[in-house]
């Protein structure tokens, strides 16, 4: 819900949108997005967000954002009876709840409380929205009669995101000319990019690649890429394009998206050391994921940070002993080598922020997993000569308060498609094991 405008009409009710907690985790500034509205932040969201501030993982960094982009506004009235915000909305915070309590409605539940508070706005007579990322929250708040919405401020729709590509035939001499020509005139608009798979009229199997360019309107042709990157071969069109983005330095963002196994982090990783060993383009190679477990948590890890990290991590390590066996080469031995002489670090993403990060490729595994808020941390940390790829799978997600449409990982697609400074493209081809591509589809 966003951006809505609740002005009062003669005879109307008073529009109220009551937020829950894991709305100012997932947008800390969130109550500023219902212009001319009513705004009620229940007083057990700040006791939530108090117990999530020292949380050293993403929620409590948002907790504590969203704590003091409310105190940015206590000094302009009283928040009991209402803050005027500059939107022309007003923001209170509640201390009370309906008393009409179902039977088995339990109270010691936080978010029961906070639904009971949109309740009594209801019983007030005002048009309420309870407004919660949490799916079962708001089904309980729907069999009270409470009108209950997700916050789409930041949702994008999955049917029509970006892919990062198109796919066009020519006749057998146009076809040619491209590729002697190195690039063609193309007056369809594309994004700046953009990725044009070439076909041969009545030969499918053999294609060109191009690569809109925004400035002089036409397609450039793309070397294959067929050769190796320290041992990885591309297996797939768009496993090409992939290396075509993440070698090339005048692109310093670069978002893949894709199921298991169709390669994402492995091409990451391969061209990141090739650039940084080789090329001595980049300083170090930084790889980080969101602390997020699949399924039940093991509990705290003993050891220092790093041999904690080394437990996440394992995914990389995996990627990195198949580059390592595939390259033979002298300055690729092992990865403790690597990890020693700080060609690769591996970095908790709780502790990227703060830091300025020039000339480094770097690396955001399991992207989807972030928020919208997080990824603008994780990228505005970006130093000079600094080239970051994000890389995760949006229908495989951990966190309890994303989706496919609202994590950052898809935000940051949708919100970076129409800049020349990045590029995007989706794998859709598990290279894993056919096992691997029937698990993909059918579970």
């Amino acid at each position: 819900m966003s951006n809505t405008r609740g002005s009062n009409p003669k005879g109307g009710r008073k529009k109220v949108f009551v937020l829950d907690t894991n709305v100012l985790i997932h947008r800390p500034d969130a109550f500023l997005s219902f212009r001319g509205c009513d705004v009620i932040i229940p007083l057990w969201v700040l006791e939530e967000l108090d117990n999530l501030k020292r949380d050293l993982h993403g929620r409590g960094k948002s907790a504590r954002h969203a704590i003091r982009k409310i105190n940015d506004v206590v000094g302009r009235g009283s928040l009991q009876r209402g803050v005027k915000l500059e939107d022309g909305g007003v923001l209170r915070v509640s201390l009370s709840f309906s008393h009409k309590i179902p039977p088995g409605f339990a109270l010691d539940k936080m978010d029961n409380k906070i639904i009971l508070c949109a309740l009594e706005q209801v019983e007030k007579g005002h048009s309420v929205f309870f407004v919660s990322k949490d799916i079962n929250a708001r089904i309980k708040a729907t069999a009270l009669g409470i009108r209950s919405v997700d916050y789409e401020k930041n949702k994008v729709n999955m049917k029509s995101l970006y892919g990062g590509m198109i796919e066009i035939s020519l006749e057998d001499d146009a076809f040619e000319q491209f590729r002697i020509d190195g690039f063609m005139e193309y007056q369809e608009s594309l994004q700046p990019n953009e990725y044009v798979v070439v076909h041969k009229k009545g030969q499918g199997k053999t294609v060109h690649l191009g690569r809109y360019n925004l400035h002089e309107k036409r397609l450039d042709f793309v070397n294959s890429h067929q050769e190796s990157v320290l041992g990885i071969k591309p297996l797939n069109v768009q496993q090409r394009m992939a290396f075509d983005l993440l070698l090339d330095d005048s692109i310093p963002l670069v978002t893949m998206v894709g199921r298991a196994g169709t390669g994402k982090t492995l091409l990451a990783l391969a061209a990141s050391l090739k650039k940084t060993l080789n090329n001595k383009k980049y300083s170090r190679v930084l790889v980080t994921r969101p602390i997020i477990p699949m399924g039940n948590d093991i509990g705290y890890l003993p050891g220092a940070k790093q041999a904690k990290m080394n437990h996440w991590m394992q995914p990389v390590f995996d990627n990195l002993e198949l580059i390592i066996e595939s390259g033979k080469q002298q300055n690729l031995k092992s990865i403790d080598q690597l990890l020693n002489n700080k060609v690769i670090e591996i970095e908790a993403l709780t502790y990227i922020r703060g830091r300025s990060l020039p000339r480094q490729y770097i690396i955001i595994d399991e992207a989807q997993n972030l928020t919208p808020h997080e990824v603008k941390t994780v990228v505005s940390r970006a130093g000079e000569d600094t080239k970051v790829v994000l890389c995760g799978d949006p229908y495989q997600i951990d966190s309890p308060y994303l989706d496919a449409e609202s994590n950052g990982l898809s935000y940051l697609v949708e919100s970076f498609k129409s800049v020349e400074l990045a590029g995007h493209i989706t794998l859709d081809h598990t290279e894993r094991s056919p096992l691997a591509e029937l698990a993909a589809e059918l579970l």
